[in-house]
This record gives structure tokens, C-alpha cells and sequence, in this order.
């Protein structure tokens, strides 16, 4: 047996480790992969890089790398993520969660996902090119107020981060890229996996494959909602670059309940609708695992039909377009909308 003194060495070393850094260091910069600061680290102060809050300009001149303004987007976008599981970790505790009925592990689960997320900032900053600048983070506010919706909104992201990078994976230009592309959803995917299966108690089995979505900056355009207007560092570039700037809608929960196959679904503006050709079709395109289904959109009432997918579980991203199968992205003139069939408390993306 290890005697007392070793005993308390231990202890001392496990709890330098779950409380550091207590002092911030301009020397300390840990990276994924050859520190365990992304996985151990406990405590409320915000941990690295999450604290660097300016834009990080080009330091050399020349032409930017192939995939810069790919990681540029994903870096804004990881900001956003970041700060919300910050917010968590800050305004929560371990007894807000288990008073509530959920696990005692919540509140450390969430502490290690605020970690990856942070160590993503840094794989994301690493990507872009010094002929690029990198993004700084805005101010964000994410609408909830308790831990029941924090988990809510927090099981929202995760499944949307897996639709938006399937996208992302077809922008990127090299093969180092789209490697790390698929390494991040791997630990994305185990996010999604541990709140569907130990918070929600669901199935998080949704067939043979997750939701494709070929237009990631479509999904990146509508988590602009969540940023505060004017708070976001001038030297930034637009996010997402570039923006289609569609109308965007949600789904009308008093009419569109459950959100199952073969049901009736109508689609609620959140901005002013498009404006509506005469005597032209318009469609209802439906993204699920692999499959793209279009259905006839009901342009008076706004409604559709939920095509019948024979596995009523996980994503399904819906747009409206002017021709079948919104075959590319001028032809989506309005949306998406998440459609999360489980678990069946989860929030809308588009409010």
C-alpha cells in the first residue's frame, strides 16, 4: 500500500492538474494531442485559448491556404461553442443538474466537452495559413436560463455540429483537411452520443448513417442569431464567407407534433418569406442519413408533408428550393430548419 505521504503527493498532483492554470501565463499554451490540459482540467476559470479574445492578424504576406477560409468559418463557428459551454460550466454546478434527475456525471461531462472544445480553438487557429488572419470571438447569447435548457440547447448543437461538417468535409480542398475534418466529428459524435444516451435516456442509434448536408454554410449562416449585433471584432471577416442571405423559417410546433414520417409539417418565417413566381413549382427538400427527398410545398399555407424515412431518429434538415432536390445551393432560396425527431424535447435551431 502507498504510505500516507505518497498518498497525499498524489492527491496534491490530481488537484494541481482539475485546478490549473489558477494564473493565467503568456507561456502557457498547451496542444492536443501532447497535453492532457484538454481532457483533465476542472474548474470555472476559462481555460486556454478561450481567454486570447483578439483577432490574430496575417504575420506574413502571400496567398492564403487552400483551406484558410474553410477554418476561418469553423473558428467563428467554434467560438460561439466554446463560449456557451463556458457559460455553462460558470453559471452551473453539479447539483444543478442532479436535482433536475439528470446523472452526477453531467456537470464533469461538461467540463470535458468545454475542454475539447477549447482544444479545437487551437487546432482550428493552427489550420489557418499566416497569411490569414484568425477570427476573435463575438459576444453570444444563447436564450437559455436553467440547466433543463441548457442541456437542451446543448443537445441542439451537437447534433447540428454533425450535419454542418458533413458539409464542410465537401468544401475543404485537401486531404489533409478533410482528415481533420472527420477527426473532429468522431469527438463531436461522442458529444451527441453521451447526451442522447445518459441525459435523454434515448436510443442514439439512427440508422446506418448520420445526415449528410451538403451546404454547410447554409447551417453556420443561421447561428448568427446567437450573436449579439455589433459585438463582434472589426478585423473579422463575414461569417460564414460566403453567406447566402435566404430567408430563414422554423416549424410550427402547436401544428407540426410529433415530427415523424409521413406527418404534416408547416414551416413559420422567422425573416420575410421569398417573394413567390406565379404559376411556378416550389419544393420541400428533406435531408436524412443519405437520403434526399422532395416533396410539394404549399406556398398559401406554408405547409409539406415529412417524407416517409423508415427510421423516425436523429436529423432530418429541411429547405425549400425551386427545383427537386436542390441539386446546388442558388437553388435553396429559403432555410434550413433541423427537424430533431429525438429526443423529442429538444429545441428549435431557427426560433
Amino acid at each position: 500500500m502507498p504510505s500516507i505521504r505518497t498518498s497525499l503527493a498524489l492527491l496534491a498532483a490530481a488537484s494541481a492538474v482539475a485546478a490549473a492554470p489558477l494564473v493565467i501565463s503568456a507561456s502557457f499554451k498547451p496542444k492536443p494531442g501532447s497535453s492532457d490540459y484538454f481532457s483533465h482540467y476542472r474548474g470555472t476559470i476559462t481555460p486556454y485559448p478561450g481567454y486570447e479574445r483578439e483577432p490574430i492578424m496575417a504575420t506574413t504576406d502571400g496567398p492564403p491556404g487552400p483551406d484558410d477560409v474553410l477554418f476561418q468559418n469553423l473558428l467563428s463557428a467554434e467560438w460561439a461553442i466554446f463560449s456557451f459551454y463556458q457559460k455553462g460550466v460558470e453559471m452551473f454546478d453539479t447539483e444543478s443538474f442532479t436535482e433536475i434527475g439528470f446523472p452526477e456525471t453531467t456537470y464533469e461531462r461538461i467540463q470535458e466537452i468545454r475542454n475539447n472544445e477549447a482544444g479545437h480553438l487551437v487546432l482550428f487557429r493552427d489550420h489557418i495559413s499566416s497569411n490569414s488572419m484568425k477570427p476573435g470571438p463575438c459576444e453570444y447569447q444563447f436564450g437559455f436560463k436553467d440547466a433543463k435548457s441548457f442541456i437542451k440547447v446543448l443537445t441542439l448543437l451537437e447534433i447540428a455540429s454533425m450535419a454542418f461538417l458533413t458539409g464542410l468535409v465537401q468544401q475543404a480542398k485537401t486531404n489533409a483537411t478533410r482528415g481533420a475534418l472527420v477527426a473532429i466529428a468522431e469527438t463531436e459524435t461522442r458529444h451527441e452520443t453521451w447526451a442522447l444516451l445518459d441525459l435523454w435516456k434515448v436510443n442514439p442509434f439512427g440508422g446506418p448513417s448520420d445526415t449528410s448536408f451538403p451546404y454547410a454554410n447554409q447551417i453556420l449562416y443561421t447561428t448568427n442569431q446567437f450573436i449579439v449585433p455589433g459585438s463582434c471584432p472589426k478585423e473579422n471577416p463575414s461569417y460564414p464567407y460566403p453567406a447566402q442571405e435566404i430567408p430563414q423559417f422554423t416549424y410550427n410546433a402547436h401544428t407540426s407534433s410529433p415530427l415523424t414520417s409521413g406527418t404534416e409539417v408547416q414551416f413559420v418565417f422567422t425573416t420575410p418569406p421569398p417573394a413567390w413566381e406565379d404559376g411556378r413549382e416550389y419544393y420541400a427538400v428533406f435531408f436524412h442519413g443519405l437520403q434526399n427527398v422532395t416533396m410539394p410545398f404549399d406556398t398559401v399555407k406554408n405547409t409539406t408533408t415529412i417524407p416517409d424515412f423508415e427510421v423516425n431518429k436523429g436529423l432530418i434538415v429541411g429547405v425549400i428550393a425551386d427545383t427537386p432536390g436542390a441539386p446546388y445551393k442558388e437553388s435553396v432560396i429559403a432555410g434550413p430548419v433541423l427537424l430533431i425527431e429525438q429526443p423529442t424535447g429538444a429545441i428549435k435551431m431557427n426560433k
